[in-house]
């Protein structure tokens, strides 16, 4: 497990992935994203600086029990 303050979490069965942020201390669920775009207005407002070139970055983001920019279940 990473120390990344994002956490994209596993593919729901409706679809999406829930998706929280460590900050101050602890963890706070900032929605559930449905695709790239989502997740990069949830980091924005968040205050996260260049949201769109973070995805990626492992120090940055943890993408969990399923492979990054998936969005549904398989």
């Amino acid at each position: 497990m990473s120390n990344a303050p994002v956490v994209v979490h596993r593919p729901s069965i409706s679809g999406g992935r829930r998706v929280s942020v460590h900050s101050h201390g602890r963890d706070e669920i900032l929605g559930t994203a449905y695709s790239d775009h989502d997740l990069v207005v949830f980091l924005e407002a968040a205050g996260i600086p260049d949201p769109e070139v973070v995805l990626d970055d492992p120090h940055w983001v943890e993408w969990r029990d399923g492979p990054a920019h998936e969005w549904s279940a398989a």
